[in-house]
Order: C-alpha cells, then sequence, then structure tokens
C-alpha cells in the first residue's frame, strides 16, 4: 500500500512545489511508483511535470466536488503520474464546506487508487484553510520544506498547532515525514546556522540532503521539465536525487 505524504508550509515561496515535482521526479527515476496530487490552484506542480492545465479534461477539482473517478483524472508523464489541478480549485474550498465528509473528501478519492502506488504525494496550497485540511486528512505524513532564511521558523509554530490540532479532530495517525531544508546558500554563515536551529527544532527528522540556491532548478519550470530531466549534472537536480535516496530508505 502506498505512503500518502502531504508536502505543507503555509508559508509560501520556500519551494514547497520545487521539492513535490522534482521528489517525484526523483523517485520515479529509481523505480518508484509516484502519484503526485497537485492540490494547489495556481497548479504549478502540473506544469512542472509538463501537463498543460488548460488542456487536461478532468482535474482534482472535479475529482473532490464532483467525484469523478480518480482514474478518470490522472495524466501519465515520463517522469510519474499526475493528478493535476486547475483555477477552479481556489473555489473549492467554499464549495466543500457544505459538502458532506468535507474533511475527507480528498482522502476517500487517494485510497481508491492507493494501492497502485508507491508513494503518493500532495502538494498543498501555502495556507492553511479547507483544502490543506483536506490534504492532511488524507495523509499518513507531512513533508516540510523550510527555506534557509531569515523568516525560516516564523510560521513553523503555527504549522505545529495545525498539525496538533488535525491529529486530534481530523486524523489521528499523522506525523511528520521529514523536514527539507531548501534554498540553502552555502557562501553564507546564516543559512548553516538557519539549518542548525531547523534540526535543533526537528530532531531526527530533517533530511541531510539540502537543497542549494541553484538557478537550474528555478529555471526548469518554464520548460515544463523536473530539474532532473532539465539539467541531469546540476547541483539541484543531484540534491534532489539524494533526498529521494534518503526518502526510500525512510518508507
Amino acid at each position: 500500500m502506498g505512503k500518502i505524504v502531504a508536502v505543507v508550509n503555509q508559508k509560501g515561496g520556500v519551494g514547497k512545489t520545487t521539492t513535490a515535482v522534482n521528489l517525484t521526479a526523483a523517485l520515479t527515476e529509481l523505480g518508484k511508483k509516484v502519484l503526485l496530487c497537485d492540490f494547489d490552484p495556481q497548479a504549478n506542480a502540473s506544469s512542472g511535470l509538463g501537463v498543460n492545465k488548460r488542456k487536461v479534461q478532468k482535474t482534482v477539482y472535479d475529482v473532490i466536488i464532483n467525484d469523478t473517478p480518480v482514474g478518470n483524472a490522472i495524466v501519465a508523464t515520463k517522469y510519474g503520474d499526475v493528478l493535476p489541478a486547475s483555477a477552479d480549485l481556489a473555489g473549492a474550498g467554499v464549495e466543500l464546506i457544505s459538502m458532506p465528509e468535507a474533511n475527507y473528501r480528498l482522502k476517500h478519492a487517494l485510497e481508491t487508487v492507493r494501492q497502485q502506488y508507491d508513494v503518493i504525494l500532495i502538494d498543498c496550497p501555502p495556507s492553511l484553510e479547507m483544502l490543506t485540511l483536506n490534504g492532511l486528512a488524507a495523509a499518513d505524513s507531512i513533508l516540510v520544506p523550510v527555506q534557509c532564511e531569515y523568516y525560516a521558523l516564523e510560521g513553523l509554530s503555527d504549522l505545529m498547532s495545525t498539525l496538533r490540532m488535525v491529529k486530534h479532530r481530523i486524523n489521528p495517525g499523522l506525523d511528520i515525514f521529514g523536514v527539507a531544508l531548501t534554498m540553502f546558500d552555502g557562501r553564507t554563515n546564516f543559512s548553516t546556522q538557519v539549518a542548525q536551529e531547523v534540526r535543533r527544532h526537528f530532531p531526527g527528522k530533517v533530511f541531510a540532503a539540502v537543497i542549494p540556491r541553484n538557478i537550474r532548478l528555478a529555471e526548469a519550470p518554464s520548460h515544463g521539465l523536473p530539474v532532473t530531466a532539465y539539467d541531469r549534472s546540476s547541483r539541484g537536480a543531484q540534491s534532489y536525487r539524494e533526498m529521494a535516496a534518503e526518502f526510500c530508505k525512510k518508507l
């Protein structure tokens, strides 16, 4: 049975979607069967794996709102399967409120395909609202990208409070799968200090592989490619391969 991991951080710009996309590709490269569920209305994870979000017939919105079977919406790519998102998802939070089992719509949907995958990654939106709650309800655990910058730990206490609330009310088995350090700049002492602080806050949970600031990582999405395909030898690609190897050991 596949492991479902929500990639979540309510702070934007921390490398959440970059991590979801490139981890999907790197795990697929290692022979894992992976589904990336794009649960962010911006749909950047979909386009990051080469899915044209304007041409897809069905999306995760149709799955959770209109009860479309998940298999009818999944798009296969050579970097992993994608359950794509669209702008329609932006209004789903309001629509969900009046629906039965509102917090569990995504969970029920993903359970129908869980046996087909080794890993299902959910790219959650950068906020703590109904969509994110659905992502956390569906997940076995969470992966938290944390940028190695000044405000890195800001908001993490809020995320941990939300995690405790979700464990208490919605998903008792939810835990932290891992913490990913992103946007690391080895030229500065500050990045090193932030990394040390994050490791102190989450002992034993932080991936040894650190994702650097890397121009290839920034360029890859504009080509609809994960960095492992855009520039295999780049530091960004190497780092995500190392993280994927650690991910497999954690499984």
